[in-house]
C-alpha cells in the first residue's frame, strides 16, 4: 500500500520534483539552479519557474557534504543584550550576505561552556570559517585544530597565529582620560570590567599613560573592577560616589559600565558635569539621547563586524598566508558630560 503524507503536512519538494515539473533531468535542474555548467536560457527559465511554483529550497547541507565546500560562516559573540555585540553582528551579517555566505549566529553569554558548545556545533555544520569575540584562547585553538579559519574580533588571545580585528583601545582610553586631565581633574576614577583581555588591559594602560603624562599619581582605590553588567557597575559606583572623598571624574571603560555609573549618579542626586564628569569608551545610542549628553570614545562597531568577515573571506581564499591583525581607528566625541571640576 502506498504511504501518503498525513493531512496538514506536506512533503518538502525535491530536485526530482522540479525535474519532473520542468520536463528535464535532475542534472539539468542542478546546472540551471547553481549556474555551474550549461543550460539553455529557455530551459533555465522553465526550471526556475517550476522551482518557484513548487517552493523548492536547495538542501545546502547536502550540497556541502557532497562538495566539501560550505557557504556558511559562524559568528560567536559574547552578549547580544549589549548593543555593542548586536551592532557588531549586524555588520558581520551584511558583509557575509554580500559575499554570498549564510551567517550562523550564536550568543555565548560570556560562558566558556556555551562558547565550547557553539564551537562544536559549528564544526558539525562544517562552516567555512568563524568570527569570534573570544572568552579565551580555547575556542580559536579548537576551531583551528579542525581546520576551520578563525578571525578574533574586538579582542585577541591568539595574536600571531590567528587573524584579528580590533580597535585602538590604548589610544582611545588615553585620549578620554587626557581630556579629563586637560579640564583640570586630578582624581579620576576608572571603572573597568577586566584587565586580562586585550581590550581591558589596553584601556587600563591608556588610562595610566594619561595620568602619568599629567603628573598625576595613580590611586589604586580609584580603579574599580565593576563586573560585567549594569547592576554591578551601578552598585560599585553608588558606593564610591556617595562618600565625601569621591572623585571629580569617571572614565567608564565600556558602555555597560557607563550606564551603571550614570544611574548611580542620578540616584545620589549628583549633577553631571557640575558635581562629576563622565566619559565612556564606546558610544552607545543612549549617550546622545540623555541630558546632559555623554562624552564618549566612538568606535565603528558595525565596521568591526564587517571587517572581520571580510578578513575571514580572505583567509578562506588564502589559508596559508601570514596572520594579520587589523586595527581600526577610534575618536573622542566631546559632549555635555565633561567640564572642569567643581571649585573647592
Amino acid at each position: 500500500m502506498e504511504r501518503r503524507p498525513s493531512p496538514g503536512r506536506s512533503r518538502r519538494p525535491t530536485i526530482k520534483d522540479v525535474a519532473e515539473a520542468a520536463g528535464v533531468s535532475r542534472s539539468t535542474v542542478s546546472r540551471a539552479l547553481t549556474g555551474r555548467g550549461y543550460a539553455a536560457s529557455d530551459v533555465r527559465e522553465r526550471v526556475l519557474r517550476a522551482a518557484a511554483e513548487l517552493g523548492y529550497v536547495p538542501d545546502v547541507m547536502a550540497r556541502t557534504l557532497k562538495q566539501q565546500v560550505s557557504r556558511s560562516v559562524g559568528v560567536l559573540v559574547s552578549d547580544l543584550r549589549n548593543p555593542f555585540y548586536a551592532e557588531l553582528a549586524a555588520g558581520a551579517s551584511r558583509e557575509a550576505r554580500e559575499r554570498g555566505y549564510t551567517m550562523v549566529l550564536a550568543d555565548t553569554s560570556l560562558s566558556a561552556e556555551a562558547e565550547s558548545e557553539a564551537a562544536e556545533a559549528l564544526v558539525a555544520l562544517r562552516v567555512a570559517g568563524v568570527v569570534v569575540t573570544p572568552n579565551s584562547s580555547a575556542v580559536s585553538t579548537y576551531l583551528s585544530t579542525h581546520g576551520i579559519p578563525v578571525v578574533e574580533v574586538d579582542r585577541q588571545f591568539a595574536a600571531g597565529s590567528t587573524d584579528g580585528v580590533v580597535v585602538g583601545n590604548r589610544v582611545g582610553a588615553r585620549t578620554a582620560t587626557s581630556h579629563l586631565v586637560e579640564l583640570g581633574h586630578r582624581r579620576i576614577a576608572l571603572f573597568i570590567d577586566e584587565t586580562d583581555w586585550t581590550t581591558g588591559y589596553e584601556r587600563y594602560q591608556g588610562y595610566l599613560e594619561a595620568l602619568a603624562a599629567g603628573d598625576i599619581k595613580v590611586e589604586p582605590e580609584l580603579v574599580v573592577s565593576s563586573g560585567w553588567d549594569v547592576a554591578d557597575s551601578r552598585r560599585r559606583a553608588f558606593d564610591m560616589l556617595r562618600g565625601p572623598d569621591r572623585p571629580t571624574a569617571v572614565f567608564a571603560a565600556n558602555n555597560v559600565l557607563a550606564e551603571g555609573v550614570w544611574r548611580a549618579i542620578g540616584e545620589l542626586g549628583l549633577r553631571v558635569p557640575a558635581d562629576i564628569s563622565l566619559v565612556a569608551f564606546d558610544d552607545a545610542p543612549w549617550m546622545s539621547m540623555v541630558s546632559p549628553t555623554v562624552s564618549a570614545v566612538s568606535q565603528n562597531t558595525y565596521g568591526l563586524g564587517a571587517t572581520a568577515v571580510r578578513r575571514l573571506s580572505e583567509r578562506i581564499e588564502m589559508p596559508d598566508a601570514d596572520s594579520v591583525t587589523t586595527v581600526l581607528n577610534v575618536r573622542l566625541i566631546s559632549r555635555e558630560s565633561t567640564a572642569p571640576p567643581p571649585a573647592v
